[in-house]
């Protein structure tokens, strides 16, 4: 599964890079909702950092143009079923059987006299039992990962233009 989404943001790189580190994605009622929802409770802030403190691993970056963050886990259960991994490299072993792998990015490129912010998310089941659960959850669940998505990307556009 491959999910994409972009924003034009009137900043440049440098900007949006910071902001993307800075905006608190809780500021978005939808977003707040969702993982609420989800069970994931109710914080104070939600920014990147929060979210690699939640079970996201780096998995690398290139100021200001990319961020590449990983996750493993049964996303399909309630709880999500994540795992705790304590690096890149980790990530990139990791092949249980029964669980998925997803890879989220960021990545900023000039345009004009600003920025075009996309994410994009990949999941990767580790075997076909996992990709059937998957599937059945990524069409309930799709278009609210979507919305959140899109909901970032507003959050950390008002950010940098606020700047």
């Amino acid at each position: 599964m491959v999910e994409r989404h972009a924003r034009a943001i009137a900043a440049p790189p440098e900007a949006v890079w910071d902001a993307l580190h800075r905006a608190d994605f809780g500021r978005s009622r939808a977003v707040r909702l969702l993982l609420w929802l989800r069970g994931l409770g109710r914080r104070s802030a939600l920014r990147l950092a929060d979210v690699v403190a939640g079970g996201f691993v780096a998995l690398g970056a290139r100021p200001p143009n990319e961020l590449a963050l990983g996750a493993v886990g049964r996303f399909w259960t309630p709880s999500g079923g994540r795992r705790r991994l304590a690096d890149a490299d980790a990530f990139r072993r990791f092949e249980e059987a029964g669980c998925a792998k997803a890879a989220w990015d960021f990545r900023l490129e000039p345009s004009g006299d600003g920025t075009l912010l996309s994410t994009e998310t990949r999941v990767y089941c580790l075997d076909a039992k996992s990709r059937r659960r998957f599937l059945v959850y990524w069409r309930l669940i799709g278009p609210f990962s979507g919305l959140i998505r899109r909901e970032i990307l507003k959050v950390v556009a008002r950010e940098a233009e606020r700047r």
